[in-house]
């Protein structure tokens, strides 16, 4: 059974705003967003991101816009381990699983719901495909993510770490973020 959300997040750290809609379809999720930011120039970024089973990305692709260029990315895995990047293998992050569109808390989703994370103890370390924002560049980043304690309606707290920098977010009953201290804040329709 297919499931639908529209998230929006106030990006603090991009002193701008996204919103994602999200299909979420047994262990499949397929996403679009789009993202205006001004740090650290103004851009907007509009992405497709598909996954398959297990919350395995597929393929990412994005583009960025500034006052002076347009960039695209085509970010594809094979579902064994093997990345292209605009059709061009990118062997540098051999073995990933999931993509991490920088200042999009969305792709903090898929390693959290692969292993129940946001619901249950654990700790698990990730390779993921790092993409920057806004000039697309694709970079090996690994991260940790621990399970920290359940919160109220079937969420729960998990603590994010990437070389030296650590942060709590807390996830909804769904895997998707409601808050990433220093980074994005869900809004709510009121």
């Amino acid at each position: 059974m297919t499931t639908s959300r529209a998230v929006t997040w106030d990006v603090m750290a991009s002193h701008g705003y996204g919103t994602a809609w999200v299909a979420f379809d047994g262990e499949t999720l397929r996403a679009r967003g789009r993202a205006v930011g001004t740090d650290p120039e103004p851009y907007w970024v509009s992405y497709e991101l598909e996954t398959r089973d297990g919350y395995v990305t597929r393929r990412l692709r994005v583009t960025t816009e500034t006052s002076e260029v347009t960039r695209t990315l085509d970010l594809r895995h094979d579902g064994r381990g093997e990345w292209t990047a605009d059709g061009q293998p990118f062997p540098e992050v051999h073995g990933a699983l999931d993509c991490d569109l920088g200042l999009c808390p969305l792709t903090n989703t898929m390693p959290v719901l692969r292993y129940g994370l946001h619901r249950a103890a654990g700790e698990r370390e990730f390779l993921m495909a790092w993409v920057s924002v806004p000039d697309l560049a694709v970079r090996p980043s690994v991260q940790t993510y621990t399970h920290l304690a359940a919160t109220g309606g079937g969420g729960g707290r998990v603590r994010f770490a990437s070389g030296d920098f650590r942060s709590d977010l807390d996830f909804d009953a769904d895997g998707l973020v409601v808050d990433y201290p220093e980074l994005a804040s869900r809004l709510t329709p009121r």
